[in-house]
């Protein structure tokens, strides 16, 4: 749940937000460069790249009391200790620096997206870099990119069945909303993992910040964004 002094900073920092519009806030949609939508795409109120926690592993006695044997592997575990590889060498984004992290932070950067929003898919469609390919978008589609995974191939609905019930979207004083499927996909050097959440949420303005919330195998995944800011064309775009 949201505390409320954590909520009062978020909402604080709204006005410094909205102060100073980038440029593709203040273009046309068919004046947009390449630059803005890479923007939109990679920072902006639909976009944010979070410093995901690593949980710690789990010992043998542990894993033996669980009824597990040997470390779990796929999606979350693979490759998670690999700190030092930058999100700008595994999706190519220009605004995150290309430094490693402290060797002894154990963190990781992912991207996480709202792709179902319009400035979105028209960004995609601008910088020529295509959705996953969701089964279904029926509802409030939010991707996690950098995901480090040596083994992802298979069928993207059951690669994400283990990661559906360790998700949810928050809200200030309303129930979590749990996303009705996930998939994962497989990208050139990394995994992308897909959350679609139902329309029955019904998401609003009134709700102020929403939490998008994830644990991927042991990578812990929080990230708030304001609702305000989520407008687009003066309409609130999810």
């Amino acid at each position: 749940m949201i505390q409320a002094r954590s909520l009062s900073l978020i909402l604080g920092g709204a006005a410094l937000l909205l102060a100073a519009d980038p440029d593709w806030k203040t273009k046309t949609v068919a004046d947009w460069s390449e630059a803005d939508a890479h923007q939109v795409l990679e920072n902006s109120p639909w976009a944010k790249v979070v410093v995901a926690g690593i949980a710690r592993r789990r010992s043998e006695d542990e894993l033996r009391e669980g009824g597990q044997m040997g470390q779990p592997n796929g999606v979350g575990y693979d490759g998670v200790e690999d700190r030092k590889r930058p999100l700008k060498e595994v999706i190519g984004n220009p605004l995150v620096p290309g430094k490693p992290l402290p060797s002894g932070a154990p963190t990781i950067r992912l991207l996480v997206r709202w792709e179902s929003a319009l400035p979105v898919r028209v960004a995609e469609l601008k910088a020529h870099e295509p959705p996953p390919p969701v089964l279904s978008e029926d509802g409030y589609l939010i991707a996690v990119y950098g995901v480090p995974a040596s083994f992802a191939k298979g069928d993207p609905t059951s690669l994400g069945k283990p990661l559906k019930e360790s998700a949810a979207l928050k809200r200030e004083g309303k129930k979590d909303v749990l996303p009705s499927r996930v998939e994962v996909f497989e990208l050139e050097n990394n995994v992308v993992v897909a959350y679609l959440f139902p329309p029955s949420a019904e998401i609003g303005k009134k709700d102020d910040v929403v939490e998008f919330s994830a644990l991927i195998g042991r990578l812990q995944v929080s990230q708030h964004f304001l609702v305000e800011a989520m407008q687009f064309q003066g309409k609130l775009e999810l």
